[in-house]
C-alpha cells in the first residue's frame, strides 16, 4: 500500500482526489476545510463532512484541513457557537493545528474583492427593496428584469458602496450585487447580492462593520486565499457552483479551488434543519442545545454516544450524490457496536422492589466477584456487597405468572447474578392498595456464585444491589425526540410528532455502589437494561444523575415489523 492509499470505503470524491494527486495537479498538494457557521451547534449531519475533510487530510501525507468559521452573520452568531463547534471537533478526533481561520480575518480582503470587481464593472449598488428585487428576479421560466440602477458608472458604485462602508445608509436600503445575467437560466447568477447593510456589533469584529460579505461571495476567496484544493460541500450547493466559479474567474488568485457536492445526511426520527433546532432550543421543547435529545453533538456526547461510534456511522454511510434518509437503527448499531466492547458492566435497579431473604443472617453482609466485562477477562472483576435485603426490579416478580416465565414468582427458584440461588416464600402488600411492597425468599448457601452443587438447573437469573450499600440516583430514559420516522410529513408541523416519552425521568434508583466512581467519560452497561453514562451537566458528589445512552436493543424495529 502506497503512503497515500486509503483504507477506507472508495468514494467519487476519493477518486476524484486520488487522481487529481496521480496528475499532479494543484502542485500535488491535497488541502480541504470545514466552514461552519457560529450560528448553532453542530450536529449529527455536520460529523459526515468533518469526517469527510479532516479524514481525507490524515489519509493522506502532507495533506491539511482548515477549520474556518464562516462568521459574516452578526445578527446570529456568537462566541458560545465557535467555542462549542472547536470543542465537537476535538471530540470528534480531529486536530487543526495551526489552521483555524475565521472569514471575519478576510473583511478587508473580501472588500477590496468587491471594489476590483465594481472597477472591472461586474458590480453595482442597487437600492432595491429586498422585495422589488425578489419580485424582478423571475422565475425557473421566465428571466429576471435588469435593476433599474445595473448600468450606474464606476464611479458612482464605489462612491455608493464607500459610504455603505461608512454607515452613511440604513439595513435594507442598498446591497452589492454582481453583474452577471438576469436571464440565466440559473437563477443564482441573475445578479446576487454580494454586500449587504448590517447595523449590528460581530462578536469578533465589534462595530468595525456595518456591510457584511454573502456566504457566496465570501466562500470562493476564502477557499483560494487559503489555497484548498477541493472545496466540498453539499449538495445544496450544486447549482451555486457556477457562481463560485465565476467570482474565482474574475478575480486574480494563485489557487484555484474545485467545489465537489456530496449527498448531506438525512435522518430518520429527527430533524437536522438548524432553523428547526433552533426552534426547538428557543420555544423550549428541550433543555437547550445539549439536550441528550438533540441530534447536535454536544447533545449526542453529553447522551454517552462514542466518537468512535461517529465515525464508524459516517464511514458506514458513506459518500455519494443521491440523497436518502439513513434509518436511526443504523447509528444505535454503531454506537451499540462500539460501547459493547468498552461499556463495563454493572447492576443496577431503575424501579426498585425490595427482597429479603429470610434465612440469611441478620447484620450479616459479605463481598462476591462479580465480572467487569463477560467477553474481556482482561477488564477484571469487582467486589459487590450482598446482604440480607436486596433490591430487584419490579418487573423481576409476577405473582400470577404466565408460562415459560422464569422470573421470580411465588415458589420459583431464580439465580441472583453473581451471588446464589433463592426461592420466594411470601409476598407482602400494602393492605390498602394491594400493591406488592416485599418480597421473602430463602437462599441456598451452598449455591454462592450461582451454581448448584447438586447440578439442578435453573433457568431464570435476575440482577440485584444490597440495599444497605445501595447508590441512591436519578436515571434518565432517553428516547428518539420524534415518534415519527419524517417528522411534520403527514402534519405540516414537525413539532406535531414530538415523543411524549422521549424523557423518562426516575428520581429513586438503586445503583450498585461502584458507580459511585462514575466519571462523564466511563460508560456502563447496566446489566439487562442498557448502556448508561454520568451526565455531565447534572450530576454532582450529592446527586448522581446518569443517562441511558441507548437501550440493548432495537424496540423501536422490533414494533416498526409487528
Amino acid at each position: 500500500m502506497s503512503e497515500n492509499e486509503s483504507t477506507h470505503a472508495p468514494n467519487f470524491i476519493r477518486h476524484i482526489i486520488e487522481q487529481n494527486l496521480k496528475e499532479h495537479k494543484n502542485e500535488g498538494r491535497l488541502v480541504t476545510r470545514f466552514p461552519p457557521e457560529p450560528n448553532g451547534y453542530l450536529h449529527i449531519g455536520h460529523a459526515k463532512s468533518i469526517c469527510l475533510n479532516f479524514g481525507l487530510a490524515e489519509e493522506h501525507k502532507g495533506a491539511e484541513c482548515y477549520l474556518r468559521f464562516d462568521d459574516t452573520n452578526p445578527l446570529t452568531e456568537s462566541e458560545e457557537y465557535a467555542d462549542s463547534i472547536r470543542d465537537d471537533v476535538h471530540w470528534l478526533g480531529f486536530d487543526w493545528g495551526d489552521l483555524l481561520r475565521y472569514a471575519s480575518d478576510y473583511f478587508e480582503k473580501l472588500y477590496q474583492c468587491a471594489i476590483q470587481l465594481i472597477e472591472n464593472g461586474q458590480a453595482y449598488v442597487c437600492d432595491l427593496t429586498p422585495d422589488e428585487t425578489r419580485a424582478q428576479r423571475g422565475t425557473l421560466k421566465e428571466p429576471g428584469t435588469e435593476s433599474p440602477f445595473r448600468n450606474r458608472t464606476v464611479a458612482e458604485n464605489l462612491d455608493l458602496f464607500a459610504r455603505m462602508r461608512n454607515g452613511a445608509f440604513a439595513d435594507g436600503t442598498r446591497v452589492l450585487r454582481a453583474k452577471i445575467n438576469m436571464a440565466s437560466p440559473n437563477l443564482n447568477l441573475r445578479d446576487p447580492t454580494l454586500y449587504r447593510i448590517r447595523h449590528a456589533n460581530h462578536y469578533r469584529a465589534g462595530d468595525a462593520w456595518c456591510i457584511y460579505p454573502m456566504y457566496d461571495f465570501t466562500q470562493p476567496i476564502s477557499d483560494a486565499m487559503e489555497c484548498v484544493t477541493h472545496s466540498l460541500c453539499t449538495l445544496e450547493f450544486e447549482d451555486h457552483r457556477p457562481l463560485y466559479d465565476w467570482v474565482l474567474d474574475n478575480l486574480s488568485f494563485p489557487c484555484r479551488p474545485r467545489q465537489i457536492e456530496f449527498s448531506r445526511l438525512s435522518l430518520e426520527y429527527t430533524v437536522l434543519s438548524k432553523r428547526l433546532l433552533t426552534q426547538l432550543v428557543r420555544e423550549g421543547h428541550v433543555d437547550g442545545w445539549s439536550d441528550p435529545r438533540m441530534p447536535t453533538l454536544s447533545g449526542i456526547r453529553r447522551r454517552g454516544y462514542t466518537p468512535e461510534s461517529i465515525r464508524d456511522f459516517a464511514e458506514r454511510v458513506g459518500i455519494t450524490k443521491k440523497d436518502h434518509v439513513i434509518e436511526m437503527g443504523l447509528l444505535e448499531h454503531c454506537v451499540r457496536d462500539d460501547l459493547d466492547k468498552r461499556a463495563q458492566r454493572r447492576m443496577a435497579v431503575l424501579r426498585p422492589l425490595k427482597l429479603v431473604i429470610v434465612n440469611y443472617p441478620e447484620g450479616q453482609s459479605e463481598e462476591l466477584d462479580a465480572q467487569n466485562h463477560p467477553h474481556y477477562p482482561e477488564m477484571g472483576t469487582r467486589k459487590v456487597p450482598f446482604s440480607r435485603e436486596l433490591f430487584i426490579e419490579q418487573d423481576d416478580f409476577m405473582e400470577d405468572p404466565p408460562k415459560k416465565y422464569f422470573r421470580l414468582s411465588p415458589g420459583q427458584e431464580v439465580r441472583l447474578r453473581f451471588a446464589y440461588l433463592v426461592t420466594c416464600t411470601d409476598v407482602i402488600k400494602d393492605p390498602e392498595t394491594g400493591q406488592v411492597t416485599e418480597i421473602h425468599c430463602t437462599y441456598d448457601p451452598d449455591t454462592r456464585g450461582g451454581s448448584a452443587p447438586d447440578g439442578r438447573k435453573v433457568k431464570g437469573t435476575i440482577h440485584w444491589v444490597s440495599a444497605t450499600h445501595a447508590l441512591s440516583a436519578e436515571v434518565r430514559l432517553y428516547d428518539r425526540l420524534f415518534a415519527t420516522p419524517y417528522p411534520g410529513k403527514d402534519t405540516g408541523n414537525f413539532l406535531d410528532d414530538l415523543n411524549p416519552d422521549s424523557l423518562t425521568i426516575l428520581p429513586s434508583c438503586q445503583l450498585e455502589p461502584t458507580l459511585g466512581a462514575a466519571t462523564p467519560s466511563d460508560h456502563y452497561q447496566f446489566e439487562r437494561i442498557g448502556y448508561f453514562c454520568l451526565d455531565s451537566f447534572d450530576a454532582s458528589d450529592t446527586r448522581p444523575v446518569f443517562n441511558r445512552t441507548v437501550a440493548l436493543r432495537d424496540s423501536w424495529g422490533k414494533i416498526g415489523n409487528k
